[in-house]
């Protein structure tokens, strides 16, 4: 989807201790997430560029792979050498039957 220069990662394949970045909006992220992921918006990346680790492997993750995909390489662009793309995005990771939380008490699940 993005070209060879986008490295990416299937859902099956995300180590464990990765630092999983969800990169969607506060509605999408309220309603189910990776367990154990940190929400940064899409939107707030370029102010908040110092909260993504520089070291370790960071997976972003967006709804399908597209806004993440744009994120990643974002990030390349300005000196990160280690950030993936999650393939096919939370829907991916919820068809992996990954762990997943939610934040409204509600089953977690993707929107």
């Amino acid at each position: 989807m993005f070209g060879p220069e986008i490295p990416s990662v299937t859902a099956p394949d995300v180590p464990e201790g990765a630092y999983l970045l969800d990169v969607r909006e506060p509605d999408e992220w309220t309603a189910g997430h990776a367990a154990g992921a940190h929400h940064l918006p899409m939107m707030e990346i370029p102010a908040r560029m110092s909260e993504v680790p520089t070291e370790g492997e960071v997976v972003v993750i967006c709804r399908s792979g597209g806004r993440s995909g744009q994120v990643v390489g974002y990030l390349m662009n300005n000196g990160w050498d280690n950030v993936r793309n999650l393939v096919g995005g939370m829907h991916a990771w919820a068809a992996a039957n990954r762990p997943m939380a939610s934040e409204d008490g509600r089953p977690a699940r993707v929107i």
